[in-house]
């Protein structure tokens, strides 16, 4: 799955142009290097994402196409 759509579909960020701006400018990584939005993601690795000051890292637990709110959390495990 495309990283974009995988922070989208995680609800790690809610809209899938924003998800493809944060990496067009450098500030979601994955594995420790700089991605981009078409990278394909796979369980086992490490996104971070930097927003300002604050920063977010998490494990891909599963790669879903669709999946409800609830359901969404148990697709990262947060470091």
């Amino acid at each position: 799955m495309r990283l974009d759509k995988y922070l989208k579909v995680s609800r790690l960020i809610k809209r899938r142009t924003v998800a493809n701006e944060a990496c067009d400018g450098g500030h979601v990584s994955v594995n420790g290097k700089i991605a981009k939005a078409s990278q394909e993601i796979k369980p086992g690795d490490v996104i971070e994402l930097r927003f300002g000051a604050r920063t977010l890292k998490v494990q891909v637990e599963s790669v879903s196409e669709f999946t409800t709110k609830a359901d969404a959390a148990a697709m990262y495990r947060q470091l």
